[in-house]
C-alpha cells in the first residue's frame, strides 16, 4: 500500500447508495438531440459501453473487497457497487428502442460483451502472486476509467448547449442523473487502487491502457451508429466533427479532455479536487426519474 496518497478533499465526501430510477423511452426519437445525429450517436455510445463495463466493475470490485481494511473505504465500495448495478440497467433498457427506431445494437453489444468478460475477465491462474496481479491490474483499470466518467459526469451537468438544441428531456434525466452519481462517487476507484496498490507506475501504464481502448471502443461505436442509422444515407463520423460539437458546447471540448490527462498522471491527484459534490446532489434532489424512485422508495407522492 502506498503512504504516498494526496489528501481527499473532506467535504466532497458524501455516503453512497443506489436511487432505483427507471425511464419512459417510447417518446424519445432516434436523434433525441434534434438535426444532430453525431452528437446523438456520440453519447448513444454511452449505452453500447456502459452496461458490460459496470458489470465488469462490479464484479472485480466483490473480489477486491477482501483486500479492503478501511471501513469507511469498504461501505464506499458497497455503496459504489449498487450505484454502477444501477446505472448498467439504466443504459440497457435504452437498446430495445433503439431496436424499435431501425437500430439493432447487437453486434457491437457482443464486441463490447468480449471485451470486457473475455479479455478483461478472470483468468485461469494459480492462487498466489500471478492472481493477484491481475486483480491489481484491473482494479487500476478501473481507476483511470472512473476518472472519464466522472469527468463525462461534470461534463454533462454543465452541458447546457444541449438544453438549448432541444434535447430530449427524458435522455438528458438519464445522463444527468448517472453523471451526478458519478461526480458523486468519483473518488472511489482511485481510493481503492490506493489502498490495495498505489503503485506509481501501474497507475500511468494502466492510464494508458484505459484511455487508448477508450478511445478505439467510442470510435468504432460511433461508426456503428452513424453506419447503422437506417436514417442517413451515408452516415459518418470524423475527429472534426467532434471538436466543432466541443466548440458548441454539445460534446466535451478536445482541450477539457487532453487537460484531464496531466492531471491524473499527477502525483499529488485526487478525484476530489474535480467536479462538485455540491453540484451533484443539487441535481440529484431535482432529477425527475431520481425524485420519482426517492417518492417510491419512501412511499410518498
Amino acid at each position: 500500500m502506498s503512504n504516498t496518497q494526496p489528501a481527499p478533499v473532506t467535504s466532497e465526501r458524501t455516503p453512497l447508495r443506489a436511487r432505483k430510477v427507471s425511464f419512459a423511452w417510447e417518446k424519445t426519437p432516434l436523434h433525441w438531440v434534434p438535426g444532430d445525429p453525431f452528437t446523438t450517436h456520440t453519447i448513444n455510445v454511452l449505452h453500447l459501453l456502459l452496461p458490460a463495463g459496470e458489470r465488469w466493475f462490479i464484479h472485480v470490485y466483490r473480489q477486491v473487497l477482501p483486500y479492503i481494511h478501511d471501513e469507511q473505504l469498504r461501505q464506499d465500495v458497497i455503496g459504489f457497487i449498487g450505484q454502477e448495478a444501477v446505472h448498467s440497467q439504466a443504459h440497457d433498457d435504452v437498446l430495445p428502442r433503439l431496436r424499435e427506431l431501425g437500430l439493432d445494437p447487437t453486434p457491437y453489444t457482443a464486441q463490447v460483451d468480449w471485451f470486457f468478460e473475455k479479455l478483461l475477465g478472470d483468468r485461469t491462474l494459480p492462487p498466489g502472486r500471478a492472481r493477484t496481479w491481475w486483480l491489481m491490474e484491473r482494479v487500476a483499470l478501473i481507476s483511470a476509467i472512473e476518472h472519464y466518467t466522472a469527468f463525462l459526469g461534470d461534463w454533462v451537468l454543465n452541458a447546457d448547449a444541449l438544453d438549448r438544441r432541444g434535447a430530449d428531456p427524458m435522455m438528458l434525466d438519464l445522463l444527468r442523473w448517472h453523471g451526478a452519481e458519478e461526480v458523486e462517487h468519483r473518488s472511489v476507484a482511485f481510493e481503492v487502487f490506493m489502498h490495495v496498490d498505489g503503485g506509481y507506475r501501474r497507475r500511468a501504464r494502466t492510464w494508458a491502457t484505459a484511455f487508448s481502448t477508450l478511445v478505439f471502443l467510442w470510435q468504432r461505436g460511433i461508426r456503428f451508429f452513424m453506419e447503422n442509422d437506417p436514417s442517413l444515407l451515408n452516415g459518418k463520423g470524423s475527429v472534426k466533427e467532434f471538436y466543432l460539437g466541443g466548440k458548441r458546447g454539445t460534446l466535451p471540448a478536445t482541450g477539457d479532455l487532453l487537460r484531464s490527462v496531466p492531471r491524473y498522471l499527477s502525483r499529488g491527484y485526487h478525484p476530489s479536487q474535480e467536479g462538485s459534490t455540491a453540484q451533484a446532489i443539487d441535481y440529484l434532489a431535482h432529477s425527475p426519474a431520481a425524485t420519482a424512485a426517492e417518492a417510491r422508495m419512501t412511499g410518498t407522492s
